[in-house]
C-alpha cells in the first residue's frame, strides 16, 4: 500500500548478475483517498439519523421547515405518556428547568425545538414552554410533520 521495490533499469540480459532494488519514494495515497471518501460518504448518510430518536406522532401542518443551524439543535420531546425527554435523556419535571438552565450556560443559541405527540393536551405543551423560557429558551421552534392540512382548509 505504502513502499514498493523497484527494479534496475539495465542488465541487457545477462544472466547470473543479481539485480539491485531500491526502495521507492513515493507514496501512493489513493488507496487512502478512497478510504477517506468511503467514510465522508457514511458519514453523510448516518448523520441525520444520529438526531433524536423518540417516536411521537407530530400532527401535521403545511408550514414549512426552519433553516439549519451551525450548532446541533436542543430537542425536547413529549411523549403520548406524558414522559418529556431532554434530546435523548427522560428528565423528570421537577429537574427540567435546572437541567435546561446548566445546558443553557453551555450553549451558543437560545433556540430549542419542541417536539410533542399530537394526543398531547395543548395546557401540558404550554407548561412546558413556560419551563423552557424559564430555563433561558426563548426561542421555541415547535416541529411539525409537513404535508399536513392548510388552515383555511379546516374551515377556520
Amino acid at each position: 500500500m505504502g513502499a514498493g521495490v523497484m527494479q534496475k533499469e539495465g542488465g541487457g540480459g545477462r544472466r547470473g548478475k543479481r539485480r539491485r532494488s531500491r526502495p521507492m519514494a513515493e507514496i501512493n495515497v489513493t488507496p487512502f483517498v478512497d478510504v477517506m471518501l468511503v467514510l465522508l460518504i457514511i458519514f453523510m448518510v448516518a448523520a441525520p439519523m444520529l438526531t433524536v430518536g423518540v417516536p411521537v406522532e407530530l400532527p401535521r401542518t403545511a408550514a414549512g421547515a426552519l433553516p439549519a443551524e451551525a450548532e446541533e439543535p436542543l430537542t425536547i420531546t413529549l411523549t403520548a405518556d406524558g414522559r418529556v425527554i431532554l434530546q435523548t435523556t427522560e428528565t423528570p419535571p421537577a429537574e427540567l428547568i435546572p437541567r435546561l438552565r446548566a445546558v443553557a450556560a453551555e450553549r451558543q443559541s437560545s433556540k430549542v425545538f419542541l417536539r410533542a405527540d399530537g394526543a398531547i393536551p395543548y395546557a401540558r405543551v404550554v407548561q412546558v414552554m413556560g419551563a423552557l423560557n424559564a430555563g433561558g429558551f426563548s426561542n421555541i421552534g415547535l416541529v411539525t410533520d409537513t404535508d399536513g392540512p392548510r388552515y383555511d382548509e379546516l374551515g377556520g
